[in-house]
């Protein structure tokens, strides 16, 4: 679905005031709940719908069996984190090779990643120094707010 048309979507429910918003395009389904998170998950992996109106959403079981996320490892350190929803890219271009690698020592403020919102590329900066013990969002994933992306220690 088009990132503009989510935008309007968005912009509408906060405006109205209306708890949530449910739209069926294509292959594509997304809800919009005020307050909540925002998700669009394609038919094939939609889960049924819910017995009371009240329950929350549940995520996309195929999520992770596709290469979605990758669970986070016990590891401990500093968790960078998505300050914004798009998509996850591990380098500046598709040619080029990844900002940083597992195992790789950052210093703050180096760039690390790259999420592209509407159309716009926004530079992700290492909020910590460290080395760089595990990268967990696959390249050209979707992206949440406030979801882990790298663990630095």
């Amino acid at each position: 679905m088009d990132l503009r048309k989510l935008k309007k979507l968005i912009d509408l429910v906060q405006e109205s005031g209306i708890a949530e918003l449910e739209i069926t395009e294509g292959e594509e389904r997304v809800r919009i709940a005020r307050g909540g998170a925002v998700s669009v998950i394609p038919l094939a992996a939609a889960p049924a719908p819910a017995a009371s109106a009240g329950a929350p959403p549940q995520a996309a079981p195929a999520t992770a069996a596709a290469g979605g996320a990758v669970p986070a490892p016990a590891a401990e350190g500093h968790v960078v984190k998505a300050p914004m929803v798009g998509t996850f890219y591990r380098a500046p271009a598709p040619d080029a090779k990844p900002f940083v690698e597992a195992g790789d020592v950052v210093k703050e403020g180096q760039t690390i990643c790259v999420i592209e919102a509407m159309k716009l590329m926004n530079e992700i900066e290492a909020d910590a120094s460290g080395t760089i013990k595990a990268i967990l969002v696959e390249n050209g994933q979707p992206v949440e707010y406030g979801q882990a992306l790298f663990i630095i220690g």
